[in-house]
C-alpha cells in the first residue's frame, strides 16, 4: 500500500525542490545576529523618523518598503543589491518614478505598472537595483504621493538612517558592510583564468545577487581546495630540508660566503640570539653589495671577501648584516605545501625559510622542494 504512494511523493518533492528558493547558507549565531540587527535598526530608524516629522507633521514618517530594505542589508550584506548606493539611490529614483506615475497617471493599476517598469530603468541605468525599490514606486502610487517630498522624506531619509544602523551594526558584530570585494587571482589548480570567467559571464543572460568578484574568488578557492585534497594534506614541515645553515648578522661576509660554498646553498637564513628570522643573504647580495663575481672560485671569492684584492672603498661592507635582505617571505611549518605555490611561480621567490610557532628558523623550502613533493602527490 505505501509503495503504491512512494512515486507521488517523490514527484512532489521533486516540485518542492524545483519551487523552493535556494537555502540561506547562515549558521544560528548569524541567524540571531540578522533577526536582532534588522530589529534594532527599524525600531531605531522608526523612532527617529517620527521625531524628525513631528514638527513639521510630515506622513507618512516611514513606508513598509524600507523593512525590505532592512532584510537585504542585515541579513545579506555582502549582496551587490543591498550595497548603500544601491539601497538609498535605488529607492530614492522608484520613489521619483511613483511621484511621477501617480502625478500624470489617473488609473491606479496603471500607475502602479508604470511606476514599477520606470523604477527598473532608473534603477539599471544608475546601477543601483534594489528589488525593494519596485515596492517603494508602488507604494508612492498607492499613496498618491504627488509631491517630491515623498523621495526625501520619509524616502530617502529612513533608507539612509537604515544604512547607516546597517554600517554600525555589522562593524560591531564583525562583518564587512559596505561589503569589500575580494581580491582574486588563479592559483595553481584553477582550470580556468579571470578571461574565461568573464567569458562565460558574457554569455549569462541574467542578474546575478553576487558580486563578479566574490563569485570568482569562490570558484578559484574552491579549485584550491580541489587541487589540495588531489595532493594530499602536504605540509611545509613534510618537504623542508631541515639540515638549516645559518648565519648572525655579525657574521663576516667572508664565512658566509665559505659556509654558502661548502654546503652547496644559494642563500643563507640570518638569524638573531633567539634564533628568529632576522634576514637572508643570497648570492646575489654577494654580487651586488661586494661586486664579487658568484662564478669565480670559492678561494678567489673568499679572499676578496676578505680583503685581498678586494676594491678599495669607502663603506665596504664587512659583515652580512649590512648586505643582507631585511624584509624576508617565510612559511609556518604547519601551513600547506599548495599554499606557497603563488610566492614560487608567481612572485620569483626561489627558497624560503620554514619557522615553527614561535618565530624560530627550522627549515628551507626552495622551489625544487615543492616540484618534487607536487609531482610525488600526484
Amino acid at each position: 500500500m505505501l509503495s503504491r504512494w512512494l512515486p507521488g511523493a517523490e514527484r512532489a518533492r521533486h516540485v518542492v525542490d524545483l519551487l523552493a528558493p535556494a537555502p540561506v547558507t547562515l549558521s544560528g549565531r548569524e541567524r540571531a545576529k540578522a533577526m536582532l540587527g534588522a530589529l534594532l535598526g527599524i525600531a531605531a530608524v522608526a523612532l527617529l523618523s517620527r521625531w524628525m516629522a513631528a514638527p513639521w507633521s510630515l506622513t507618512p514618517y516611514l513606508v513598509a518598503p524600507i523593512g525590505a530594505t532592512a532584510v537585504i542589508i542585515f541579513a545579506a550584506p555582502a549582496s551587490p543589491m543591498g550595497q548603500p548606493w544601491a539601497a538609498i539611490v535605488g529607492n530614492t529614483v522608484s520613489a521619483v518614478a511613483g511621484v511621477v506615475c501617480a502625478r500624470l497617471i489617473g488609473d491606479i493599476a496603471l500607475a502602479a505598472g508604470a511606476a514599477t517598469g520606470l523604477a527598473v530603468a532608473f534603477m539599471l541605468i544608475l546601477r543601483c537595483l534594489h528589488p525593494p525599490g519596485g515596492a517603494v514606486a508602488v507604494t508612492a502610487v498607492l499613496l498618491h504621493a504627488t509631491s517630491f517630498q515623498f523621495a526625501f522624506f520619509p524616502v530617502f531619509v529612513t533608507t539612509t538612517l537604515v544604512v547607516l544602523a546597517a554600517c554600525a551594526w555589522h562593524r560591531a558584530t564583525g562583518h564587512r558592510y559596505p561589503h569589500g570585494q575580494l581580491t582574486t587571482r588563479v592559483e595553481i589548480g584553477s582550470r580556468f583564468t579571470a578571461a574565461d570567467f568573464d567569458a562565460a559571464l558574457a554569455h549569462y543572460d541574467g542578474v546575478l545577487d553576487v558580486s563578479r568578484d566574490d563569485l570568482l574568488g569562490l570558484l578559484q578557492q574552491a579549485g584550491v581546495s580541489s587541487y589540495r585534497r588531489r595532493v594530499g594534506d602536504l605540509r611545509c614541515s613534510d618537504i623542508m630540508s631541515r639540515d638549516l645553515q645559518t648565519v648572525r648578522p655579525a657574521t663576516s661576509i667572508a664565512q658566509a660566503w665559505e659556509a654558502m660554498q661548502r654546503y652547496h646553498v644559494k642563500a643563507l637564513p640570518v638569524v638573531d640570539r633567539t634564533g628568529a628570522i632576522a634576514g637572508i643573504v643570497t648570492r646575489a647580495d654577494f654580487l651586488r653589495e661586494t661586486g664579487v663575481d658568484p662564478l669565480e672560485g670559492t678561494g678567489v671569492n673568499a679572499r676578496m671577501m676578505a680583503g685581498a684584492g678586494a676594491p678599495q672603498r669607502p663603506g665596504r661592507p664587512a659583515a652580512v648584516g649590512q648586505i643582507m635582505t631585511r624584509r624576508v617571505r617565510v612559511a609556518r611549518e604547519d601551513r600547506h605545501v599548495v599554499d606557497l605555490i603563488a610566492a614560487f611561480s608567481e612572485e620569483g621567490h626561489h627558497h624560503l625559510p620554514v619557522v615553527d610557532l614561535q618565530g624560530k628558523a627550522v627549515g628551507m623550502i626552495t622551489q625544487s622542494d615543492v616540484v618534487r613533493a607536487l609531482a610525488r602527490a600526484l
